[in-house]
């Protein structure tokens, strides 16, 4: 690396690291204002409140806006070059445009890589931590009140629950079937399931369970009945917290596990899974975009380009979330969803190097 190459790295990710911490500090300020009255009520530890939240907040809001971040950092510095005439002496010494973005590419590779990384490992354990504080001092205990619940816990094996409340861990008027091609050999009627966390197994009460083997049917009846079956309370939980909390190998093998067991509705975790590699991807187009844009001079100077950034990046996040919503209601393909943005901003970056001053 030459030393121009070092000095355009260090300012990149130095501007990055310093604009972020900043705005962390100012969110962390607002919140906790806003939450002071359930901390003091609740009586939540203060060891609790900075390493159970905060400590894992900052990281998942840091990456949240990193793409975001990457942006200013790079429109903020870059236009105090082009400014102070620095483009213009790097560029008439015989270095290509393409050649001057080598160390801007470094630097998104990375702040990408440990948005990877943070994405797929760090964040969901820290997001365990810090969605049971919430729920313990802030939200309230999570109350799941499903009515209706078909399931296909495993291929060939079907399961229904009139009623589950996870408060009991106990679900009423469960049946459980189990079909072999098309036809049924095993079912399982009973009052009710309720989950015993120290077997972890479930308790069936009052149960019917009739075999049917041929032109023979075999009727068997109990009072209870401890068994193993591939159902968890954690399939009743809440969703959203769910996914935050999954790595990404887990989110993975959940996924492949819930459609073979037929599980509807998907999206969401398709949908995480596909932004935790197109964000990071992302600060890659939001930098070519960010140089190709602010390394010339324009009336109004750094203000004009940190206007026109902030714009083109807000609408980079509207898309996003407008793209995910349509995929989430299942019209648009989740992978497609997350990754249209991409593709039409590496075409906007493109068009913006092309017509760049050399």
């Amino acid at each position: 690396m030459k030393k121009i190459d070092k000095y355009i790295l260090l300012k990149f990710l130095g501007t990055f690291v310093l604009s972020i911490s900043l705005i962390i500090i100012i969110v962390i300020v607002f919140d906790v204002s806003e939450k002071i009255e359930n901390f003091v009520s609740k009586k939540a530890p203060l060891k609790e409140i900075i390493f159970d939240h905060y400590m894992n907040f900052i990281p998942y809001f840091a990456n949240l806006f990193s793409p975001l971040f990457t942006f200013i950092a790079v429109i903020f510095f870059t236009s105090r070059m082009a400014a102070r005439s620095e483009i213009v002496a790097i560029l008439s010494n015989g270095i290509s445009f393409w050649r001057m973005l080598f160390p801007y590419f470094i630097a998104a590779s990375i702040i990408a890589l440990g948005s990877l990384v943070l994405n797929s490992f760090i964040i969901p354990n820290a997001n365990k931590t810090r969605i049971a504080f919430e729920d313990k001092y802030i939200n309230g205990k999570y109350h799941s009140d499903k009515w209706h619940v078909h399931l296909q816990i495993e291929p060939g094996t079907f399961a229904y629950i009139e009623h589950y409340d996870n408060d009991q861990n106990f679900g009423s008027k469960f049946s459980l079937e189990k079909i072999k091609g098309r036809r049924l050999y095993y079912k399982l009627l009973s009052d009710g399931i309720k989950w015993d966390s120290i077997k972890q197994s479930w308790q069936i009460q009052n149960y019917v369970v009739r075999k049917i083997n041929g032109d023979k049917e075999t009727l068997i009846r109990g009072e209870k009945l401890d068994t193993v079956i591939a159902l968890h309370p954690r399939d009743f939980g809440r969703k959203a917290s769910s996914i935050e909390t999954m790595t990404t190998p887990r989110l993975n093998q959940y996924i492949n596990e819930e459609k073979a067991k037929g599980t509807p509705n998907l999206e969401l975790f398709e949908i995480e899974k596909h932004k935790r590699i197109a964000m990071p991807f992302a600060t890659f187009i939001l930098t070519l975009i960010g140089v190709s844009l602010s390394s010339r001079k324009v009336r109004g100077g750094i203000g004009m380009h940190i206007g026109i950034g902030l714009v083109i990046s807000f609408s980079y996040i509207l898309f996003m979330q407008v793209s995910a919503t349509f995929a989430a209601s299942g019209q648009v393909s989740p992978f497609i969803a997350v990754w249209i943005p991409n593709l039409l901003y590496s075409i906007l970056g493109y068009y913006l190097v092309k017509t760049a001053p050399k």
